[in-house]
């Protein structure tokens, strides 16, 4: 790719493939009878040879109705907060989910931002956690990864506010956000929206067989201005063997369906160009026996040996957000600032040196990340 250094320049980049941690080759033993929530195999084979599967009409309504409710109540939290601060002048309490987010964001740009930060992050409320864990849903992950399922540290209640630029994400591959160790456990991905997702209102694209190479593509940081990774597309059919005019699925999903893809494959979501916000969840999974956190962070087990746990540590899982929390606030860092900083900003080629850049490399050199 033109501009960039060689391969092994910067510490995400490897020569090192694992293709079959992700092909038909890693597909588990799929069972004569079919658990609710479980597809046929034809449909799991899929997952393994094209990179991601979609289905449509997959919950039920009031399992979503519910993270729906979590949701509004995400945006409340968040609301209060700015309010009590005197960040915003009205709570915008009559507007809906689809419009509140927005509202505020006239008063206060880019509070979307602070939904990932420590101390205004989103809570993991009970519908979130009871979807999280949903047995039909687990049914379906068995397929992919085994009887033995752990929650993967990342999860993400994610708005996409209209004509909102930094809500835009580029071509990425999720592997290329964590660690090198890391690149050969396959760790599927959920996307589930909160409402029928269109490309009008920036439903996800994948590129289908992006995967099948088994090779993390050179990311460069960060994309226009927002903290995300980006995989030019260059780099992305030379380096994983795919043809974008020929291999880019748009995929639109009803509300109440969701899309499964592994964490090789590229993907993106598009700008939301409707009036309504697009809310999304996106929960992941990994094999327990698998060292698969997130830059020091643990999963949490929900299934072993087929059976779903009765008492998911949700408590012990969401003390680390707390202990996030008192780290921020020991560092005196703003916590109302709408700026993300993460460890994997020094994995990659910075070629775009933006404010959320520039605020953590400020942060190292005052001492103030452990990385």
């Amino acid at each position: 790719m033109a501009g960039l250094d060689k391969i092994g320049t910067y510490p995400g980049e490897t020569t090192k493939a694992y293709p079959e941690k992700y092909d038909i080759r890693a597909m588990p033993p799929q069972p004569k009878v079919l658990k609710p929530g479980q597809l046929p195999e034809n449909e799991i084979r899929k997952f393994f040879e094209k990179g991601f599967l979609l289905t449509h009409d997959f919950f039920h309504k009031e399992e979503l109705d519910a993270c729906r409710r979590d949701v509004e109540k995400c945006v409340d939290d968040l609301a209060n907060v700015l309010f009590k601060a005197g960040k915003i002048s009205d709570l915008h309490k009559e507007a809906g989910l689809f419009e509140r987010l927005t509202l505020i964001e006239r008063e206060y740009p880019d509070a979307n931002v602070l939904l990932h930060k420590p101390r205004t992050k989103h809570y993991l409320y009970e519908g979130f956690h009871n979807l999280w864990s949903n047995e039909r849903l687990l049914n379906l992950i068995e397929q992919l990864i085994g009887p033995d399922i752990m929650g993967n540290p990342v999860w993400n209640v994610r708005p996409k506010v209209p004509n909102n630029e930094s809500l835009v994400i580029p071509w990425h591959q999720d592997a290329g956000y964590t660690d090198n160790e890391l690149y050969g456990l396959l760790v599927p991905t959920a996307w589930i929206p909160l409402l029928d997702a269109t490309k009008e209102n920036g439903c996800l694209e994948v590129v289908q067989g992006g995967h099948r190479t088994g090779k993390v593509a050179r990311h460069v940081g960060c994309y226009k201005n927002t903290w995300y990774l980006s995989l030019p597309e260059d780099e992305m059919e030379n380096a994983l063997d795919v043809n974008l005019d020929k291999d880019t699925v748009l995929c639109e999903v009803n509300y109440g369906g969701l899309v499964i893809f592994n964490n090789m494959i590229p993907h993106r979501g598009l700008e939301n160009s409707s009036s309504s916000i697009r809310w999304s969840l996106d929960l992941r999974w990994m094999s327990p026996r698998d060292n698969g956190g997130w830059y020091g962070k643990s999963g949490v087990l929900m299934r072993s040996g087929g059976r779903t746990l009765p008492n998911i540590d949700w408590t012990g899982f969401l003390q680390q957000n707390e202990e996030d929390k008192k780290k921020e606030e020991k560092e005196g860092l703003d916590m109302f600032e709408p700026i993300f900083t993460s460890p994997y900003f020094k994995r990659w080629q910075i070629t775009n040196y933006n404010k959320h850049v520039k605020k953590f490399f400020e942060q190292e050199k005052k001492g103030k990340m452990d990385v």
